[in-house]
């Protein structure tokens, strides 16, 4: 099976001249069906310039990038818009629920734009929403649901797609220790169900849930290893 994520010495260069800055530099990462991993690093590390990239929300100054066998450089923006909905299931720290819609119909959202009929939409959304536990809060808008029922519900979102990979941006940034747990618990079962995940974070107990670890130092990976959990399975 071809990887998910396949980056080769990808570059990554903001401005001109005395004010170009080398986000990433010459980074090279290859990411397998099933696994999943954290990427880690601090602020100004580059970990967010290889979200958006990863995501396909922005293209290497430099190097090859493809998703899922697809080199993302060749797309317009059309069709990046398309892969984006089609191959990965975004989870922000901030949610990105829209307010006025309920549960069902934020899950609903991603299908709507893929054409998806009104009752296929209905059908996996409701699906998904059983994965992450909320089915009991299916017309509850955003504003009548605590923060880690608000990331259910964004999980749900990214799985109602079928997606290729589930991207988390600092996923847990607003929650407790409770809601963080149950999150992490979530994605456990979600790879443990032969789902691909890549997790952002700066956090380090976070981290170490996945089953691979890659830090990042200066748009650098300065290490990468799988956990001890992994190891033991």
């Amino acid at each position: 099976m071809s990887a998910v994520i396949d980056a080769v010495n990808v570059t990554k260069t903001y401005g001109d001249g005395d004010a170009r800055v080398h986000a990433l530099r010459g980074l090279s990462l290859k990411i397998g069906p099933g696994d999943y991993v954290a990427i880690i690093g601090a602020s100004g590390s580059g970990k967010s310039t290889l979200m958006h990239i990863l995501g396909c929300l922005d293209i290497p100054s430099s190097g090859r990038y493809l998703l899922d066998g697809i080199d993302v450089q060749l797309l317009g923006d059309r069709q990046l818009s398309l892969l984006r909905n089609r191959k990965i299931g975004f989870v922000f720290q901030s949610y990105n629920l829209v307010p006025r819609m309920s549960a069902l119909q934020n899950v609903e959202l991603p299908l709507a734009y893929g054409g998806v009929s009104a009752a296929a939409r209905r059908r996996r959304a409701l699906a998904a929403l059983e994965i992450v536990g909320l089915t009991d809060r299916l017309k509850h808008e955003p504003s009548e649901l605590s923060g880690g029922q608000q990331q259910r519900v964004a999980i749900a979102r990214a799985l109602v797609t079928g997606p290729s990979l589930i991207l988390a941006d600092e996923p847990t940034g607003n929650l407790d220790s409770h809601a963080t747990t149950e999150l992490l618990g979530i994605f456990d079962r979600l790879n443990a169900s032969g789902r691909t995940i890549v997790l952002i974070t700066h956090e380090e107990d976070v981290s170490e849930r996945a089953g691979r670890v890659i830090r990042l130092l200066d748009g650098e990976i300065a290490e990468d290893h799988w956990t001890v959990s992994r190891r033991n399975r």
